[in-house]
């Protein structure tokens, strides 16, 4: 765990009319900075290929963490099909946190043997992670795991997932 990327969340993390405020930590740029490194840092030496980010704080956070691995960004678009252009392997979540199950789709650009880390900013039942993993797993390719922002996870959803790295847990924030 990043000590630097933690203390980031904490510092500039805010409820904001009892709503989870993660965009205020984004928008700080050496917060976010220490917050990329910090997904980063437990992957490093995993040799991963692609990062996977869910639509939309996925794509903000997983795309850096990408460039930084050196290592090519999926993104998983949610809602209606032609969202994304070419072949596609689509799926329905199971409900999230709010009883929504979200319709999604990836492009078919990996391959056997591509390595493959979900980075999100917040997991709170894992549906869409689950989704995500199971996308990655249709294609062929290896799912390493997932690097969160704040993990809110149970721990029968964290085996599923493989690996779970985070900067917090949602406990952490109870003080925030």
């Amino acid at each position: 765990m990043s000590d630097a990327g933690r203390r980031a969340v904490l510092e500039t993390f805010q409820w904001v009319g009892g709503h989870a405020d993660i965009w205020r930590v984004l928008s700080d740029g050496p917060a976010f900075q220490e917050v990329v490194a910090g997904l980063v840092a437990p992957w490093a030496g995993a040799g991963v290929t692609h990062v996977v980010g869910i639509e939309a704080r996925g794509f903000v956070v997983g795309a850096p963490v990408a460039v930084a691995l050196r290592a090519g960004f999926v993104g998983v678009r949610k809602g209606a099909a032609g969202s994304l252009p070419g072949p596609t392997l689509d799926t329905t979540s199971a409900p999230d946190y709010r009883g929504v199950a979200h319709d999604l789709r990836m492009q078919e650009v990996l391959r056997p043997g591509a390595r493959v880390l979900l980075v999100d900013d917040w997991a709170e039942r894992g549906s869409q992670a689950e989704a995500a993993a199971g996308l990655v797993r249709r294609s062929g390719a290896d799912f390493l795991g997932v690097s969160l922002v704040v993990d809110e996870l149970t721990d029968d959803v964290r085996a599923r997932l493989r690996r779970v790295t985070a900067l917090v847990s949602r406990q952490d924030l109870d003080g925030v």
